[in-house]
């Protein structure tokens, strides 16, 4: 059995989950607390990912930065870089697909930040960088945790758009597509091994979800 999607998998879900951390931060501070008009139009714009279906992401990614693009032709005849069929192309699809899922619940979390302590802030005449790197992102640590998991577990899980975008090729055969190459090859053996690897570390990051969204002090008596 060829372990190598689990290793293309894991790869793929660590460097998703650390582009959309550096993404989501500024991106969800902004809309969090932004009074632009636009703010509406902004927001519908990045979770449109939730409800897109996959494949529709897929085939507008192909056609706008595929290799007949004008996008995808100056990337690869610039720097050789070619986002059809491989790995930094389903890097990238990925990162568009789990964005709402980094960004919404950090902004969900600067949200929920008192209204005193960003009055606070503001009395102590703290920059604006000040106020979130040492107030702001501490307050909001299980949010920010949240967003990390729920990333992480949904690169792991993309199926359709990775299949899209990259095919079955060596670079770019995820742990879900190689389930679904296995099937119709009828290999269930090998099914079993990359579903149940799959399956375990879904449920560990459910069961860390739960954790970091259970209040450490909790004020309802046992029922």
């Amino acid at each position: 059995m060829d372990y190598t999607p689990f290793f293309i998998t894991f790869k793929l879900a660590l460097l998703t989950t650390m582009i959309l951390f550096n993404i989501a931060i500024p991106l969800a501070y902004f809309l969090a607390f932004t009074k632009l008009k636009i703010k509406v139009l902004l927001e519908s714009l990045v979770m449109l990912p939730i409800v897109l279906p996959p494949t529709v992401l897929g085939f507008y990614f192909l056609i706008y930065l595929g290799p007949n693009s004008v996008i995808g032709a100056f990337f690869e005849k610039t720097f050789g870089l070619s986002f059809a069929f491989t790995f930094e192309g389903i890097l990238l699809g990925a990162v568009i697909f789990c964005l709402p899922f980094m960004v919404t619940p950090i902004m969900t979390g600067f949200r929920s930040i008192p209204k005193n302590t960003i009055e606070a802030t503001k009395i102590l005449n703290k920059t604006k960088w000040n106020a979130l790197i040492y107030v702001f992102l501490p307050t909001i640590k299980k949010s920010i945790m949240n967003g990390i998991l729920l990333t992480f577990a949904h690169t792991i899980g993309a199926f359709g758009i990775i299949l899209m975008i990259g095919g079955k090729m060596a670079d770019t055969n995820v742990a879900a597509v190689a389930i679904y190459d296995e099937m119709n090859k009828m290999n269930y053996d090998a099914v079993h091994t990359y579903a149940l690897v799959l399956l375990f570390v879904s449920f560990v990051a459910i069961l860390l979800l739960n954790i970091f969204a259970k209040p450490k002090n909790s004020d309802i008596a046992p029922y």
